[in-house]
């Protein structure tokens, strides 16, 4: 029976994507939300009504780790790139480190001062919002801090994240995209983006048979490059295995871009943008609203959101003094405060395949300094 129930779980969670973006073709409103949008309201509803089956915890753990490997080369074979990213990671990178050091050193005067551990907490925030849940797993680890404190902080996080997606999936990238000036960067308008969106189905193509070719080409290339990077990063010392793995895959998906016959797989990015929206589901479904307590830890959580909330306004601050367009900035912003996973789902969001690379770019980055940028931040708080 549980066989059953978890093959019906992995259907419904594989399905429900294809339903949304029917809806979303069929009714216009529903298509100016998104279907990612759609299908985190669908994920927060799954993981909270109290019905689901205790399978589906194991579906939560395996699928976010298969989907996203997978869609990362998917989504990078049809990009263009050029010598203008090596410029624009250092302004994003510089930008995002800043910001975060900013925001953490105001909500530790605010809120986490007031914390026995806020020192503590501020560098793993840090580390956290620079990298990722990885870096904030080991910073937990060299601070001690009490275990309790570290699952309200996780637990704070999927609702500050929530938050975050929410405001910038609602109005927050259009509202950049206004202030700066600029439109998507993806080649095509946003009004002809829209429609096309809307009027054409990217996925019926697969139902032929050139489609079901290209689909198996596209699925055998990029399985072999993740085995590669897997291989890869099993070889490293301990602790390194998801900087190493996102970094080989990113680096292979690329150098695979610049073959003629694997660019020429223009159903590619759509594909990697299926298993995104896979992964969305399930990620929302993660959150637990149960578990959180709000009344006790009012600092704490007022404490995490003024680091992500002020750290994404004076990124976008600094980005634009520093001429970097509103797009990029965005998505570098996705990076550091919930880490590279997230970045195909964002570009997704914005319907701009060209900033996938600049958002992988920055994250690796956080993810690997983000632990000596906790360290350096906690003892910076601790000696205020």
């Amino acid at each position: 029976m549980s066989v059953v129930t978890i093959i019906l779980l992995a259907l419904l969670f594989c399905v429900t994507p294809a339903f949304v973006i029917w809806l979303c073709r069929k009714f216009p409103i529903l298509n100016k939300l998104g279907p990612i949008m759609i299908l985190y309201a669908i994920g927060m509803v799954v993981g909270n009504v109290g019905i689901a089956p205790e399978q589906m915890k194991l579906l939560q753990d395996i699928l976010p780790n298969i989907m996203v490997p997978l869609a990362i080369p998917m989504m990078l074979y049809c990009c263009h790139f050029s010598t203008r990213h090596l410029n624009l990671q250092l302004k994003l990178v510089l930008s995002g480190f800043l910001s975060v050091i900013v925001a953490v050193a105001v909500g530790y005067w605010l809120f986490g001062c007031k914390l026995d551990e806020g020192a503590q907490i501020g560098g793993i925030i840090t580390g956290m919002y620079t990298g990722g849940t990885l870096n904030a797993a080991a910073l937990q680890q060299i601070f001690k801090i009490k275990s309790e404190t570290y699952v309200l902080l996780n637990s704070y996080d999927i609702i500050i994240s929530f938050s975050y997606f929410v405001f910038l999936f609602g109005c927050g990238i259009r509202l950049f995209r206004w202030l700066y000036g600029q439109s998507a960067k993806s080649g095509i308008p946003n009004d002809q983006v829209e429609v096309k969106q809307q009027n054409q189905n990217p996925y019926s193509a697969l139902l032929t048979r050139a489609g079901a070719v290209q689909l198996a080409k596209i699925l055998g290339i990029t399985v072999v490059i993740a085995a590669i990077s897997a291989g890869v990063a099993l070889l490293m010392p301990e602790g390194w295995f998801m900087v190493v793995f996102i970094l080989v895959l990113t680096t292979l998906g690329v150098a695979c871009s610049f073959n003629k016959s694997v660019r020429s797989l223009n159903m590619s990015y759509d594909l990697g943008m299926y298993l995104i929206y896979i992964f969305s589901m399930v990620i929302a479904s993660m959150a637990d609203f149960s578990s959180l307590d709000l009344q006790s830890g009012i600092n704490q959580f007022a404490y995490m959101a003024v680091a992500v909330f002020l750290s994404l306004l004076l990124h976008a601050f600094m980005c634009r003094f520093m001429r970097v367009d509103a797009d990029s900035m965005v998505i570098s912003s996705v990076a550091f405060i919930n880490s590279p996973p997230f970045v195909p789902m964002m570009a997704a969001a914005m319907r701009n395949r060209e900033v996938v690379v600049t958002g992988l770019a920055a994250g690796i980055v956080g993810y690997a300094l983000g632990n000596h940028l906790g360290v350096l931040m906690a003892h910076i708080l601790m000696s205020l």
